[in-house]
């Protein structure tokens, strides 16, 4: 049966809502562009998946690069979460919003400096997944040096191919992410024998917005096979992190999340029984996406011939997906009205073409001073904001039990120009 509505963002008596919360309300309060999200919707997405998996040992490690927002981090951490970082600067978020969860860290990404190797040593992390035979000699000299042992995972690539976007796909032989699964072996041996380390996992992600199962069911079965082959070797391999990338609908189409998130649990758990590995996930837009929603203020309207505008006080800046990936994100009028739909480009105010929402939407008309929510931004929203066209970041509301609390404030053009020296 399909869920009525996987996402927390409806109508009640017309007015567009976020669990209970009216939109109309935050942006009187809060000001736009507005980033919405529900911790009910990111609870409930982390126990359909913490109890799909039940079957098998395992541990949540959340992709902070989906949503750093410390807000969204502890809430995370709350229901049992580790994360999976990229960066020095997420392993810090990390350490403040949730300081207790940094033993349940891997940190992933194919150019981690050795000023953030050294960080992570520190914090004791759980796993590195390592993506280069020249970063296990550099970590190994680290660890060495700070008398610590570095767990690591070799991140393999399978060559496994993923129906997605070609700039999210990270599981071919031409990307640059991982290590060749046949050399895997060899690396392995000589992680063994390098001072400083203990090769404890073995790591695969093939790329995001995946909504196909066939995909990670491949992957991991390469990978089970790989550690067995390792134990055969006599490694104590104790670990699979099988990556993230589980995909949402973006669109109108029927998408019922606790039935994908079955079908997706049974076929990991299916491969990998027996083994006694335990299993490592890095989802985040899953748990994020829904969400989220950007909200926005009408500024103008425009005819240029046949093509109608509507400009917007959010900017590519702001949510660039659309621009990027050429994403679709469902817009949603605040206040529902009767007015007639109308095709038209939902765009922003900064200095590109590129600036758009949607070309060619059919929306009921939106006018001057109008409210608009931009679904599904709860991922790779704010994460992905800039300041070009030296513009300031939105602020941010995480809505709990029907209340809004502010958890980013807007930024001003002095946070902006802080930095900067003339």
């Amino acid at each position: 049966m399909t869920s009525p509505n996987p996402r927390p963002f409806t109508y009640i008596h017309e007015r567009l809502t976020c669990s209970g919360a009216d939109l109309t309300d935050l942006a009187e309060r809060f000001g736009t562009p507005l980033y919405v999200y529900s911790a009910d919707a990111v609870i409930d997405r982390t126990a359909m998946l913490q109890a799909a998996f039940a079957p098998l040992p395992h541990t949540l490690c959340y992709a902070v690069k989906a949503n750093s927002s410390l807000a969204i981090l502890k809430l995370l951490a709350a229901q049992g979460c580790g994360f999976d970082i990229v960066s020095g600067g997420e392993l810090e978020r990390v350490r403040r919003a949730a300081p207790n969860a940094l033993p349940h860290v891997v940190f992933s990404g194919v150019g981690k400096q050795l000023w953030e190797i050294d960080a992570a040593l520190h914090a004791d992390i759980l796993l590195f997944n390592v993506e280069s035979e020249a970063e296990l000699e550099l970590l190994s000299q680290r660890a060495q040096a700070r008398n610590k042992i570095a767990r690591i995972a070799l991140r393999v690539n399978p060559d496994v191919f993923a129906e997605t976007h070609p700039y999210i796909s990270t599981g071919l032989r031409e990307h640059k992410f991982g290590i060749a699964i046949e050399r895997a072996r060899d690396v392995y041996r000589r992680a063994a024998a390098l001072p400083g380390i203990d090769p404890a996992g073995v790591s695969v992600h093939i790329g995001s917005q995946i909504r196909s199962v066939e995909p990670f069911a491949e992957s991991l079965q390469r990978v089970r096979s790989l550690v067995e082959d390792l134990r055969s070797d006599g490694l104590n391999i104790r670990f699979v992190d099988g990556g993230g990338g589980f995909g949402i609908e973006y669109g109108t189409a029927a998408f019922d999340p606790a039935a994908s998130v079955s079908a997706y649990a049974s076929a990991l758990c299916r491969i990998l029984d027996g083994l006694g590995a335990h299993l490592l996930l890095e989802p985040g837009r899953f748990l994020v996406a829904q969400a989220g929603a950007l909200l926005t203020r009408v500024l103008y309207t425009k005819q240029n011939g046949t093509k109608h505008f509507v400009i917007t006080d959010a900017a590519m800046n702001d949510l660039i997906r659309p621009a990027l990936y050429q994403a679709h994100h469902e817009i949603l009028p605040v206040i529902a009205t009767d007015r007639p739909a109308q095709v038209a480009d939902i765009v922003g105010p900064v200095c590109e073409t590129g600036d758009f929402f949607a070309r060619d939407r059919t929306l009921p008309e939106l006018l001057s001073g109008d409210l608009a929510a931009l679904l599904d931004a709860g991922a790779y929203g704010m994460s992905l904001a800039s300041h070009y066209n030296t513009r300031t970041h939105p602020a941010e509301v995480l809505i709990e039990a029907g209340d809004a609390r502010l958890i980013r404030r807007r930024e001003t053009l002095d946070d902006l120009l802080a930095t900067e020296l003339t």
